[in-house]
């Protein structure tokens, strides 16, 4: 079975599916695609199935004509998943956010499992690459799948290979970045090295799907904690009266044991505020209480009320009241270049602020206009402000929550009061 399967990639002949055609599922089909193989997306969104069928790009920062060249390519996207019998790969690249509680949700990944294991055949490859705890692949995914009848590892193959996407990275494209790939056992890490072995320049196999899973948590709740330690940082030494973005130059001049992080408005993106608290809830089955974790939580989430307080007093030093100032928030995606809006602070800044009673609105060059989402949806609908010397000078304040390169900043020199720039060290910003 292992040797039909790893001459199939080795040809390039081996069929792959990609299930969640989202920021991480897209590029990986573009991925396979450029590297020869027959490419399959599928995704329960028919709408975004129609835009893909049509040649459009909803993911902006991959480029206009991205799924133009997909789908020269071969590419076929479909909202039914009767073609998965067909695959000799399929990738499971689905959201795994929090509930209410602030608990892993992961009917995602189950329902998938639960569609996929109708369509199931011997000798396949089941990768899933959605962040998520220590145990999930081979205890609640597994089980899923063998509704089939087929035995993971024995009939079929089963690995975890967390996604590593950085949209909008100019330096580190999903080639360059190392693939980590675990699997319970021999013959389904060697497939699973050998299928990404193709589209990455270095795979990196581990023991099993437990240690890969571990991994990507590992990776996010490094940034997430360090994120919080310089923001608590920025608010101590904001009450010495010390400029944080100079201790900052003058620490990273040391080459070796430290490394810079640089204080915000929060934390944003799928993986950075999420990712913590799934290990915090499988930590909690085991007895262990993740303090770390649950005070960078806490200090990264309380972000956005600091900035909306240090505006305020800055407001009230230019004899100007919260309800009823004009405030721009200028970048609302959660990292620059990209239309990306999942978990932004700048989304909860925004509602918090317009909650204080100012007349808050915002500008970003990627997003148009805030769509529907489940924490935000009172915010639903405003649109980008356009931005003109005219235009600024009417506000009282202006806060740069995200940097993108394509702002014109010396537009922000016609504000006739206030300039504030947590995301960044403008250099003409207060």
């Amino acid at each position: 079975m292992s040797r039909t399967l790893l001459t199939a990639i080795a040809n390039q002949r081996a069929r792959i599916g990609i299930i969640g055609l989202g920021y991480v599922g897209l590029p990986l089909a573009r991925a396979f695609a450029e590297a020869g193989f027959r490419v399959w997306g599928f995704d329960k969104d028919a709408d975004k199935i129609a835009q893909l069928a049509k040649g459009e790009a909803y993911l902006k920062h991959l480029g206009e004509d991205s799924v133009r060249r997909l789908l020269a390519k071969g590419f076929t996207p479909s909202a039914k998943y009767d073609a998965l019998a067909e695959m000799d790969a399929i990738l499971i690249c689905v959201p795994t956010p929090l509930g209410k509680k602030q608990t892993p949700d992961l009917r995602a990944v189950l329902e998938t499992g639960d569609v996929i294991a109708k369509h199931l055949r011997k000798g396949q490859l089941v990768v899933l690459e959605s962040s998520t705890y220590p145990g999930t692949t081979s205890e609640e995914l597994a089980p899923r799948l063998a509704q089939s009848g087929l035995r993971p590892n024995r009939d079929f193959y089963l690995a975890y290979a967390p996604e590593r996407e950085d949209p909008g990275n100019k330096r580190f494209a999903m080639r360059d970045i190392p693939k980590i790939v675990g699997a319970d056992v021999p013959a389904a890490r060697a497939a699973a090295k050998a299928l990404y072995g193709k589209v990455v320049r270095k795979v990196i196999a581990v023991a099993d799907t437990r240690t890969a899973e571990a991994a990507k948590l590992t990776e996010n709740i490094f940034r997430a904690v360090n994120i919080a330690m310089v923001n608590e940082l920025k608010m101590v030494f904001d009450k010495m009266g010390l400029d944080i973005w100079e201790v900052i130059a003058a620490a990273r001049s040391k080459p070796f044991g430290y490394m810079p992080f640089y204080p915000g408005p929060g934390l944003g993106g799928h993986c950075i505020p999420i990712d913590p608290f799934y290990l915090s809830y499988k930590a909690q089955q085991y007895g262990v209480e993740s303090r770390f974790i649950a005070l960078a939580g806490e200090i990264n989430t309380a972000q956005p009320a600091y900035v909306c307080a240090r505006l305020a007093a800055a407001l009230r030093a230019r004899k100007v009241k919260m309800k009823g100032a004009r405030v721009l928030v200028v970048g609302l995606a959660y990292k620059p270049d990209i239309d990306d809006i999942r978990e932004s602070p700048a989304l909860a800044l925004l509602a918090l602020l317009r909650a204080k009673g100012a007349q808050a609105q915002y500008h970003d060059p990627y997003v148009r206009v805030i769509p529907k989402t489940r924490a935000w949806g009172a915010l639903h609908g405003l649109r980008s402000m356009p931005l003109s010397a005219e235009r600024v000078r009417r506000y009282d304040a202006l806060i740069i929550c995200t940097a993108h390169t394509k702002l014109d900043y010396d537009l922000f020199a016609h504000m006739r009061a206030l300039l504030w720039t947590p995301a960044m060290r403008w250099r003409g910003g207060a």
